[in-house]
């Protein structure tokens, strides 16, 4: 019998879903001491990360963590996750994927399925926007 955990598959295998179907995968993540992110970006501890093939560099998801390179503010940094740190992935246009058990399924999820990273004062349940994406400048 083995005590490998199904987390690290799953995660896999809703990107590959999220890829398949043409959905951007994102990843909420709980930082802690070994968690290599760009802290100016963690917000309560915190962190929302898009994880599709066009945002980031030399994407590795193992058993143990999930590493890449991605660019924050045009600057770019080296990205590594432990699996354990992670607290969902979904895919950004429909909301549709894993929270893992265990985890704090906190505001910081349904935020970042409207298009947040952080709080906001919009309630949780403010409908996903539809139609053509726009871009905006965030100081």
């Amino acid at each position: 019998m083995s005590d490998l955990s199904t987390k690290p598959y799953l995660i896999r295998a809703i990107h590959d879903w999220c890829a398949d179907s043409g959905l951007t995968p994102y990843l909420a993540v709980q930082v802690d001491e070994h968690t290599q992110v760009p802290m100016g970006y963690v917000k309560d501890g915190k962190i929302v990360l898009n994880i599709s093939v066009d945002a980031v560099r030399n994407l590795h998801m193992g058993n143990e963590d999930i590493s890449c390179s991605g660019r924050f503010g045009g600057v770019s940094h080296q990205i590594m996750v432990p699996v354990a740190a992670v607290m969902g992935i979904f895919a950004k246009e429909n909301g549709q994927g894993l929270v893992f058990q265990g985890q704090n399924s906190s505001p910081l999820l349904s935020d970042a399925v409207d298009g947040q990273t952080g709080g906001s004062d919009e309630p949780p349940d403010s409908p996903v926007p539809q139609g053509k994406p726009k871009l905006r400048v965030v100081k």
